[in-house]
This record gives C-alpha cells, sequence and structure tokens, in this order.
C-alpha cells in the first residue's frame, strides 16, 4: 500500500484493498480506506458509495461529510452537497472550511446566501485571503465600496505581502477616490510584474490626479499587449485633449470609436433589413441595409440592397449600381455561387438599352 501512495497508484491501490477486504465491506475502516483511494483515483461513484456507506455507520464524522459533500460538488449535485455541508454545521457551526465550501457552491457573486455565508467564513478568519476577496467583490458589486475596502484592509494588515489581496483592493480605492494610495500600491505591483488590470487601475489613478502623460504611458503598455479597450482609448484620448495635441487626441478619438462598434454590428442590420423586408416594410429594410454598410463594406448587403430595389422597389439603375458593388467586393466564389451567377446575370440584363 505505502508503493502504490507513493506513486500515486490509488486505482491500484483500491484494488489491492478489495482483495483483502472483499468488494462490499462492512468494516469501518476499510470503508474509508477504499473510498479514500477511488477519491484519490477521480472514480467519484465508487468513492461516494463506499463513504455513504461509512456515513450511515457515524453520521456525525466530519471528514466523512466533507469527502461526500466534495464528491457530489465536483459531480455538480450542488443541492446534495449543501445538505452535507449543513449536517456538518450542526455539528460544528464555527468552522470556517464548511461555510467558505457553501458559499463557493452559489455562483452569483452578489447572492443572499453566499453572503451569508462568506459572512460567517471571514468573521470566523477574517485573515483568509479568498474570502476576504470574494466577499470584497461582492460588496463592491452592491456599490458598498467602504465595506469591500474595510474588508480587504484587514486582510492585508495580516498578510501584507500578500499580492493578490493588494491588487483586489486597487479597484475598490479607485471607487473610493484613494488615488495616491492606488499609485503608490499598483506601481509596487507593476516592479514585480506587468498586469494588464493593475495597469489599467494606476493608470485610472493617474488621469483623476491629473497626471495626464503618465496615464498615457501606461495605458499605451496595454496597447502594444493588444489589452486596449473602448474605456482605455477614451481616456488616452482625452488625456492627449488635456495636454493639447489635438492630433493624438483626434487620433485615439477614432480608435475610441473603431473598438466601440462591434465587427457583428453590420451583419445585426442586416438581419433587421430581412426582417422588415419579410414583413413588407421596404423603406425601413432599405435605411436598415444602408446602415450596416456604414459600420462595414458588407458584399452581403450590397447584394440585399441590389435584390430589394431590382426586385421590389424596381429602380433598375440603383439595382444595377448595388449589383456591380456586391461584384467588386468580392464575396466567396464557393459559398456565394448562385447569388455571384444571378447578379452577373442581372447586369448583363439591366445594361441593355431597353431597360
Amino acid at each position: 500500500m505505502f508503493d502504490f501512495y507513493q506513486t500515486q497508484r490509488y486505482g491500484d491501490a483500491a484494488l489491492y484493498l478489495q482483495g483483502i477486504y472483499g468488494y462490499d465491506p462492512d468494516d469501518f475502516k476499510a470503508l474509508n480506506q477504499l473510498a479514500y483511494c477511488y477519491y484519490m483515483a477521480g472514480d467519484y461513484v465508487q468513492s461516494e458509495k463506499f463513504y455513504y456507506k461509512a456515513y450511515q455507520q457515524q453520521p456525525q464524522n466530519l471528514p466523512i461529510l466533507f469527502s461526500l459533500a466534495s464528491i457530489n460538488g465536483k459531480r455538480g449535485n450542488t443541492e446534495k452537497a449543501k445538505l452535507f455541508y449543513t449536517e456538518i454545521i450542526k455539528i460544528d457551526s464555527n468552522n470556517f472550511n464548511v461555510y467558505k465550501q457553501l458559499a463557493n457552491l452559489f455562483q452569483l457573486p452578489t447572492d443572499s446566501l453566499k453572503m451569508i455565508y462568506l459572512n460567517k467564513a471571514n468573521k470566523i478568519n477574517s485573515a483568509e485571503g479568498d474570502v476576504a476577496i470574494d466577499l470584497a467583490n461582492a460588496y463592491s458589486k452592491l456599490k458598498n465600496n467602504e465595506k469591500a475596502y474595510s474588508i480587504l484592509n484587514t486582510a492585508i494588515l495580516a498578510d501584507t505581502d500578500n499580492l493578490i489581496l493588494q491588487k483586489a483592493k486597487l479597484p475598490i480605492a479607485n471607487q473610493l477616490h484613494k488615488y495616491s494610495e492606488v499609485i503608490y500600491i499598483g506601481e509596487k505591483l507593476l516592479q514585480n510584474g506587468t498586469d494588464a488590470a493593475v495597469l489599467k487601475d494606476v493608470a485610472s489613478a493617474y488621469y483623476y490626479s491629473k497626471k495626464y502623460q503618465k496615464t498615457i504611458a501606461l495605458f499605451n503598455q496595454l496597447e502594444k499587449m493588444a489589452m486596449q479597450n473602448e474605456s482605455t482609448l477614451y481616456y488616452t484620448a482625452i488625456s492627449y485633449r488635456h495636454l493639447k495635441n489635438d492630433d493624438m487626441a483626434t487620433a485615439y478619438a477614432k480608435k475610441t470609436i473603431e473598438e466601440g462598434i462591434s465587427e457583428n454590428t453590420s451583419d445585426y442590420y442586416l438581419l433587421l433589413g430581412l426582417i422588415y423586408q419579410e414583413n413588407n416594410q421596404l423603406n425601413s429594410s432599405n435605411l436598415a441595409y444602408k446602415k450596416g454598410l456604414q459600420f462595414k463594406k458588407n458584399a452581403v448587403l450590397y447584394y440585399r440592397l441590389a435584390v430589394l430595389y431590382d426586385t421590389k422597389l424596381v429602380q433598375p439603375k440603383n439595382a444595377l449600381i448595388y449589383y456591380m458593388l456586391y461584384l467588386k467586393n468580392k464575396p466567396d466564389a464557393k459559398q456565394y455561387q448562385e447569388e455571384i451567377e444571378y447578379a452577373k446575370n442581372r447586369i448583363i440584363y439591366l445594361k441593355k438599352p431597353s431597360v
């Protein structure tokens, strides 16, 4: 058994034990050993079977209750996991780990029960980082940044070198306008390694401290990492404007607009246009297609406009223009073979003098 454990061959260990104890033992020690081996081997079905038999013999055994709760949590049976964790609370109401594990079973950060369990765990051990971060995050989402800040500060006082806690505090400190603190802590964190979230928080603090050149420098680092977004580009543009650099302000204002527009916007207008057309709202359909072209030169939009003008609005000159624009934008020859042939034939027809 020692060799199996040393080499982490837990499945082999379980089979070895069953050779000794049999496949359906009643001995508590045997059940516990088999359940543990199957658990470590990742066979949760067998592990739960043996742990449950052990649980029936000793229903108040904390390690077994924790194991059964953990197995059900791993298998997605969260309601059963909650029941086993609740049994632990009845036995030990001051067990930090059970409250932490219970909180983890709730997905929504601000779920009222999740927050109750996090608060209980934090009250028992306010220095534990994971719980402090989750609870602070929940309070921050509820706009109670003072409470979130206090929770993290308490945990940080117990572990001043915990960079994860320091990082978690930055956005909350920004919300509380503690810009000097954000800059001081953030710059120290950045000495430990570049981090996009920290860069963004520190750049924001510099912006609100009216240190615009520092703001630009940090947001430019995000661009080099391809981690920019609409917000970072917007504040870069404003920073350049404050520095009276109109050319760069203009350039970043344009970048902000581009970043704020989804690549799929033209497709959304295409869909809207089709819906309007199917409902015979032809003018609305026409406007939707053209609006889509303002965001992206989409060959399919040109085709839909051509067909609309050709078959519904009966405007052959406009139809010809859009058929030609469709082909000019080189639609995929394999995917749109029929449409391309149709467009070519319509162009030939519409170019006839009699049309």
